[in-house]
């Protein structure tokens, strides 16, 4: 239980243990949505198998790896971000910016430029 709370005092392992969690409740009411909805007849097809629970485990597991994942990446991805400019970012203002433009409009061949 020490080490437990130890590894939870790191802000790191905090931040994404709180958007996991974020992560699953939503994949929790993702599924509740789609049980609910029935899109496709999904209910009527998981219920009508002769196991409910291994299609429910399945498709709750995948949403739940899926938005957690999802939940964490965009927390990692915001660390570096501050709501107050010139804070937070590091980078240098216009870094990575390229500037494009379009191409010139080609006119497309005749068949018979082709055949030639």
């Amino acid at each position: 239980m020490r080490r437990l709370r130890e590894l939870f005092s790191l802000p790191l392992v905090r931040l994404l243990a709180i958007n996991l969690a974020i992560g699953v409740a939503v994949a929790l009411i993702m599924l509740a949505g789609l049980l609910a909805l029935d899109p496709g007849g999904l209910r009527r097809l998981i219920l009508a198998d002769t196991a409910p629970v291994t299609a429910l485990a399945l498709l709750g597991f995948g949403l739940v790896i899926t938005f957690g994942s999802v939940a964490m990446g965009t927390a990692i991805m915001a660390l570096g971000r501050s709501d107050r400019p010139g804070r937070g970012d590091k980078s240098p203002t216009g870094a990575g910016v390229v500037k494009l433009r379009a191409a010139p409009a080609v006119k497309p061949r005749s068949r018979a430029e082709f055949s030639a």
